[in-house]
């Protein structure tokens, strides 16, 4: 089942990607690469995001995710899904790439569109009928951070730091986001949290619920796929209408929602003292992935 699994995925990427790679160079080539999929024989993937040097989440990234998450939905062998990072550095995902929100480098339209496809993956990641593990090596702060709230269990290494820290830069948290974390912490631990740009430690996080296990670096994923691999012993239906009737709401909010959001943020992004905030930063990490 598994080699069939896999035969079929390969049978996807090829169709997906022989449009985009058609005259490509070897390095754009490469850089398709930077989500894979690899197929376990208890019916689950383990999907891992590895764009050097810090997996920093531009529209090329969202998009990939969403193509991984669709074909794993509509392939009806695969009933669960493990998210890590394959990064040399100690990094589940340094978020949103900040040169996608720093408005000289882009456009309304250019944002709107980078924003919708994050924001569909994320509602979509949220509702899925699979069932989800978020296994975090080090740091994870904002889009990596609300890409882990989408899952249903996350297991964090016992050193990193974890949150959304939007507020540290002057942006307002995206409001959907807000409410995931509220819909997951509770609200008035959200409030604090979110008011404050709050980087949590493991030990934080796991006190307030914003990780469910602490391991050791070298038992992640282990332990991820343990957790998985029990929970996939109970029928998928009772437990994928569950979370369906628990989830479908906000998803579909954060879903149908987006387009408006992004005209809202960019009236944010717009403003010269973010502008002047956001190009500080691009400066000081010109060596690197900008990331937010």
């Amino acid at each position: 089942m598994a080699c069939c699994a896999a035969r079929v995925w390969s049978e996807f990427l090829y169709q997906r990607l022989s449009i985009v790679v058609l005259g490509s160079t070897e390095a754009q080539w490469e850089a398709l690469m930077d989500v894979t999929t690899e197929f376990r024989p208890g019916k689950y993937a383990i999907v891992t995001i590895q764009k050097e040097p810090v997996n920093s989440m531009d529209y090329a990234l969202w998009s990939k995710l969403l193509d991984v998450l669709d074909a794993l939905e509509n392939d009806q062998s695969v009933r669960g899904a493990v998210f890590l990072s394959g990064l040399k550095k100690n990094i589940f995902t340094a978020g949103n790439d900040i040169r996608e929100l720093y408005a000289p480098k882009t456009s309304l339209e250019r944002y709107k569109r980078f924003w919708v496809t994050q924001n569909v993956f994320l509602a979509r990641l949220y509702r899925s009928r699979l069932m989800t593990v978020a296994a975090i090596r080090g740091a994870c702060p904002a889009g990596g951070c609300v890409l882990s709230l989408c899952c249903d269990h996350r297991v964090m290494t016992d050193f990193g730091t974890i949150g959304l820290n939007e507020v540290a830069l002057g942006i307002p948290v995206p409001t959907l986001w807000a409410k995931m974390m509220s819909h997951t912490l509770g609200t008035g631990v959200a409030y604090g949290l979110l008011h404050e740009a709050k980087l949590l430690s493991p030990q934080q996080a796991l006190s307030v619920g914003l990780v469910d296990e602490i391991v050791s670096k070298e038992e992640l994923q282990a332990r991820a796929e343990a957790w998985l691999q029990k929970m996939l012993q109970l029928p998928d239906d009772g437990r994928a209408v569950t979370k369906l009737r628990m989830r479908k709401e906000l998803s579909m909010e954060l879903e149908d929602g987006a387009e408006a959001e992004a005209e809202e943020a960019w009236t944010y992004l717009e403003q010269p003292q973010i502008v002047k905030v956001l190009g500080a930063v691009l400066q000081r990490l010109s060596g690197g992935r900008a990331r937010l």
